[in-house]
């Protein structure tokens, strides 16, 4: 028998889960939060999510610890990012290597579109040709393509993996050009970026978020950015087009999922954060050095984002018939 007793014990409850639900996101984070990051440490993704990682630190009182997990095109990382708890504390740094790899990975046992939540893209700066200056001779694309195409496969370019954007720019650029030259994929873009620095392979197509730096010392020499303008981060590398390639652009963008599952007002709450911290002067300065604007594409539009992004490169997937090594 339902007594005047037990209805108000009920309504108690129902009361205090009411209050319960938004106070999460206040109290919460109450501990470190891990930013699974799926390349090693070194590369582009680093490059961006570390200086975030910092600014995000201050804002919400806790540490963002940079968890680095490398494999199979950062496929490994994701993979546990996917089946970690959705408690808040554990999210997931991924990048445009990610829209492609259900193109190049059948088997998957994740789903970038449906086992994620979209925070929001935190850079999106954009390839460029980069060459090692004591191996390759050539100063101009124009030079590179008239070496490469009279060396068949002579000359070779490292990426961050099977199936990267590195990778598939490399394709890309053998597709328009005429040219074969030879891959050598890495477990991540630091591993990749390394070896051309030292002179183990010739040349790389990067994101220019971790090349920049290298440009603007001299120790690798950059060719051409694959974007529309020439980047304020290295002014005197001319745009694909100006440089003589026709419809060569690719941008390598970085973003931050939680885990499906993650309570709402946290969801809500980390992506409000993000976008404060890409409004400070530090973050604002970090990506202009590092040739990257600010982007402001979060949420819902983001998810959009994501979805046409996996059908544009599981097409170019498709025609450059890009098979795993």
């Amino acid at each position: 028998m339902i007594t005047k007793r037990h209805l108000i014990a009920a309504a108690t409850a129902a009361s205090a889960l009411a209050i319960l639900a938004p106070a999460h996101a206040e109290t919460w984070p109450q501990r470190p939060i891990t930013f699974i990051v799926p390349f090693p440490a070194g590369g582009g993704t680093d490059a961006f999510a570390r200086p975030l990682a910092a600014q995000l630190d201050q804002q919400l009182g806790q540490r963002i610890v940079i968890e680095n997990r490398g494999g199979a095109g950062g496929t490994v990382g994701a993979s546990a990012a996917a089946k970690a708890k959705p408690d808040g504390y554990t999210f997931f740094v991924g990048a445009a290597h990610h829209a492609i790899a259900p193109a190049l990975y059948p088997k998957l046992d994740y789903n970038i579109q449906t086992d994620f939540v979209p925070i929001a893209v935190i850079a999106q700066p954009p390839q460029v040709i980069v060459v090692h200056p004591g191996k390759v001779q050539a100063k101009t694309v124009a030079e590179l393509v008239a070496f490469a195409k009279q060396n068949p496969e002579k000359l070779n370019f490292a990426s961050a993996g099977n199936g990267t954007t590195h990778h598939l720019a490399g394709e890309l650029f053998q597709i328009s050009t005429g040219t074969k030259l030879t891959h050598v994929p890495y477990r991540g873009a630091g591993p990749a970026l390394q070896d051309t620095v030292a002179g183990q392979v010739d040349l790389l197509f990067d994101g220019l978020g971790s090349s920049a730096a290298q440009i603007q010392n001299g120790t690798l020499r950059g060719l051409a950015v694959a974007s529309p303008t020439r980047s304020e981060a290295v002014p005197d590398v001319p745009t694909a087009k100006e440089a003589g390639l026709q419809g060569f652009e690719v941008s390598t963008w970085y973003a931050l999922w939680a885990p499906k599952g993650t309570p709402p007002e946290i969801v809500n709450r980390m992506r409000s954060e993000v976008e404060k911290a890409l409004k400070t002067p530090m973050i604002e300065a970090a990506w202009k050095k590092n040739g990257s604007p600010i982007p402001s594409l979060s949420g819902d539009d983001f998810g959009r984002f994501v979805s046409a992004e996996v059908e544009r490169w599981g097409k170019v997937v498709k025609e450059a018939q890009v098979k795993l090594e």
